[in-house]
């Protein structure tokens, strides 16, 4: 199954990976301006988001995103991701780093991080709301924790409705097929450059992981945003879309 997708523009590929609070849509305030700036930019929804369903068979993202990539005949690409995403690019980056140019990771997760107790109480929370069938107040804590101080009613709006969507697609699913245990992955064989963005009001496991990665990268600096909660390209779009194609003009000219 080939994840749903749209692709537009000329030029070097730049990939859009979601957030797991999100789907594809929350790329549209960058789409127009990336695809201006003379990039064949795509953006997927992975399963259970978005236009994607939930998964028939045992899967990763990882391996979805490049068979994307190969059935679009795409040998290298800029990946730009938010959290979640950031996870799945990396381990891209990591497994095959030939096809992987530059990284943008906006408040990204990473491989093998252990998650704090805040984070772990999150997600106790949000569990518990699902299990009571209050989709609603788990939709609200998604939009409460990760949403921060500049984002206004229409930017939350937006997430409800992506954040909802993707609970009702993955609770109706009738069989789950867990992600298959993977062997730890190498961060060092990563060879693109990478900015690693972090928020100043996220949780404090985002922060860590975007400081960390420039220890673990041989090429990643790391810049703190400091109005920014958890999904800056939604919260100050303009100003996270400049620093996108700052970034790509440095290190991926069009």
């Amino acid at each position: 199954m080939t994840l749903a997708h749209d692709v537009e523009g000329d030029g070097p590929a730049v990939l859009l990976l979601h957030s797991s609070v999100c789907d594809r849509r929350m790329w549209d305030p960058q789409w127009s301006a990336l695809r201006d700036a003379g990039y064949r930019v795509l953006r997927c929804d992975l399963r259970g988001y978005g236009q994607t369903p939930m998964a028939d068979r045992p899967y990763t993202d990882a391996e979805d995103v490049r068979d994307l990539l190969d059935a679009l005949r795409i040998d290298r690409v800029v990946l730009v991701a938010a959290s979640y995403g950031g996870l799945v690019g990396l381990e891209v980056a990591a497994r095959w780093p030939d096809r992987v140019s530059t990284l943008a990771l906006l408040c990204p997760g990473m491989p093998g991080h252990q998650p704090s107790a805040e984070l772990r109480a999150f997600g106790a929370r949000e569990d518990a709301l699902l299990e009571a069938d209050d989709l609603t107040g788990a939709v609200e804590l998604n939009v409460q924790t990760w949403l921060g101080p500049e984002a206004d009613d229409a930017t939350r709006d937006r997430v409800r409705q992506m954040q909802r969507h993707a609970f009702e697609v993955q609770l109706a699913a009738t069989e789950e097929f867990p992600k298959p245990e993977r062997d730890e992955i190498d961060l060092g064989k990563i060879s693109a450059p990478c900015l690693a963005v972090s928020g100043r009001y996220d949780l404090p496991d985002f922060r860590q992981i975007a400081a960390r990665l420039t220890e673990l990268l041989p090429d990643a600096r790391h810049l703190e945003l400091p109005w920014a909660g958890h999904l800056p390209s939604l919260e100050r779009p303009a100003e996270v879309t400049a620093l996108l194609t700052d970034h790509l003009r440095e290190t991926s000219p069009s």
